[in-house]
C-alpha cells in the first residue's frame, strides 16, 4: 500500500502524522516546555483562552518536577488532563498535538524548537528565536522547508502599531528615514540587582531537577543556584539587556522600516553598579547602522538605551526628512519637521499582550493567516542582538559579514 502510494506521488501518511493535520480535528492541542515565570504567562494565557480558541494543554514539560506539577495542577483545576514530562523528546513522541509553546531559558530555543519541527510540530518559541546566530538561521531553514508555523515570542508585534507605522513610512509620510531611537530602561534596587532574586551559591539543587538537561547544550559545570534561578546575568545562557529586552524594541523599529541584518555595530556599557558576578552588563548602549532600502531609507542608524538603575527612558521614534514618527501609548502620531505639529494620528488596535499572540499562531495554523512575528522576523533580531553583545565583550565596532553570516 506504501508503495503504491509514493508511485501515485501521494504524501505517506503515519497515524502520528496524520493527527497532525490541520482539518482532522478543529481543536488545538498544544504542550507547553517550561514552568517558570515567563511560563506562567502562557499558562494563564493558554487557560483563559481555553473555550473561545478550542485549546487543549496535553503536557507540561520542565526538568524541575515540582515546578511542572504545580502547572499541571492548575490546568487540572480548569477542567484539562495534562501528563507531566521531563523530557521534552517525551512531549514530542505524544500523539495528537499540533504545536508546542517553548518558553525556556535562552540557550535551550533553538534544539528543542528544531526536534519539534521534526517531529511535525508547529512552534510557538519565547524570543529571541535563538541564543546562537548558526542556529537562528538553521531555524529559519527548518521552518520554510517543514511549512510549520513558528511565531517568535515578541509580543509586541500584536500591536498594529508597527504595521500601520511601516504603511505610512513607505508611502512616504515621513520622507526618507535616517535614524531611529528606542529604548528598555529599568531602575532595580541598589540591593539586588537586575535579574537577581537573593539565592545563593551554597544553595543545594533540587532533588528533581535534572540540572544537566537543563544545561543542554551550554557548558557542562557544576550545580549553581545563581545560574540556574538567575541565568539572564551569564553569557552561557543569555544575552541579557541585548537578548531579554532590546530584542523587544527592536523588532519594532525593524518591523517599522521594512530593515533586515545590520551592517554594523557598536556597543557600550559595563558593570557599573552591580558588580555581583554577573557577566553581562547593567547598563548597555548600541548604535547599528542599517543600509539602504528601497522606498524608505539611504541607510539609517538605530540607538538603543537600557540602562537597568534609572527608568526615565527616550521617546521612541523613527526620523524621517520630513517628519519624526513618535509611538505613543495610544499609537502614533507623525509630527511635521516644518510646523512641530502632528500632522496625522493612529490609534493602535491589539497590544503586547501573549493571548494575541497566542490567537493570532491559532490563526496562521487554522487559516493561514499571517504571522505576527515569523522567524525571518526573528532571526533579524538574533544577528543585531548577538552583534551587540559581541561588540560589548570586544569593544570594538564590528561589520556583518553576508557571506560568512557572522559578525567581523
Amino acid at each position: 500500500m506504501k508503495a503504491a502510494a509514493a508511485a501515485a506521488g501521494l504524501p505517506l501518511f503515519t497515524a502520528r502524522s496524520y493527527s497532525r493535520i490541520m482539518g482532522a480535528n478543529n481543536r488545538l492541542h498544544t504542550a507547553l516546555i517550561g514552568c517558570g515565570g515567563m511560563g506562567r504567562a502562557h499558562l494563564n494565557a493558554l487557560l483563559s483562552m481555553k473555550n473561545e480558541e478550542n485549546v487543549d494543554i496535553d503536557l507540561v514539560c520542565d526538568v524541575y518536577q515540582t515546578r511542572a506539577q504545580a502547572f499541571a495542577d492548575l490546568v487540572r483545576n480548569e477542567g484539562g488532563s495534562p501528563r507531566v514530562v521531563v523530557h521534552h523528546e517525551d512531549v514530542l513522541d505524544a500523539s495528537g498535538l499540533d504545536y508546542v509553546t517553548i518558553v525556556v531559558p535562552e540557550h535551550n530555543h533553538a534544539h528543542i524548537a528544531l526536534d519539534a519541527l521534526d517531529a511535525g510540530l508547529h512552534v510557538y518559541c519565547e524570543k529571541p528565536l535563538a541564543l546562537k546566530t548558526g542556529d537562528a538561521f538553521t531555524l529559519v531553514r527548518k521552518a520554510r522547508e517543514s511549512g510549520k508555523k513558528v511565531q517568535v515570542g515578541v509580543q509586541g508585534m500584536s500591536d498594529d502599531s508597527y504595521a500601520s507605522a511601516a504603511e505610512a513610512i513607505r508611502a512616504g509620510k515621513i520622507g526618507p528615514v535616517i535614524q531611529a531611537q528606542i529604548d528598555y530602561v529599568r531602575r532595580y534596587p541598589l540591593n539586588q540587582g537586575p535579574w537577581r532574586l537573593g539565592v545563593d551559591l551554597s544553595d543545594d539543587k533540587p532533588a528533581d531537577l535534572d540540572w544537566k538537561r537543563w544545561l543542554g547544550p551550554a557548558p557542562a559545570r557544576a550545580w549553581s543556584a545563581p545560574r540556574y534561578y538567575e541565568w539572564r546575568n551569564y553569557k552561557d545562557y543569555s544575552g541579557g539587556i541585548a537578548g531579554d529586552l532590546f530584542v523587544h524594541r527592536l523588532t519594532r523599529i525593524v518591523r517599522s522600516c521594512g530593515l533586515t541584518f545590520p551592517s554594523s555595530v557598536a556597543a557600550m556599557g559595563g558593570i557599573l553598579l552591580w558588580n555581583d558576578g554577573r557577566e553581562l552588563p547593567d547598563n548597555l548602549e548600541a548604535i547599528l547602522t542599517y543600509p539602504a532600502v528601497e522606498g524608505i531609507s539611504p541607510g539609517m542608524t538605530v540607538h538603543l538605551l537600557g540602562t537597568m538603575g534609572n527608568g526615565r527612558g527616550n521617546e521612541h521614534l523613527i526620523r524621517g526628512y520630513e517628519a519624526s514618527l513618535k509611538f505613543t501609548q495610544e499609537g502614533w502620531e507623525i509630527i511635521s519637521e516644518e510646523s512641530g505639529e502632528a500632522i496625522e494620528r493612529h490609534v493602535k488596535t491589539g497590544g503586547e499582550k501573549v493571548d494575541l499572540h497566542h490567537k493570532n499562531h491559532h490563526a496562521a495554523i487554522r487559516s493561514g493567516a499571517a504571522l505576527a512575528c515569523p522567524p525571518e522576523l526573528g532571526l533579524y533580531g538574533v544577528v543585531a542582538i548577538n552583534g551587540i553583545v559581541e561588540s560589548w565583550e570586544k569593544r570594538k565596532l564590528l561589520s556583518w559579514d553576508s557571506a560568512r553570516t557572522r559578525w567581523t
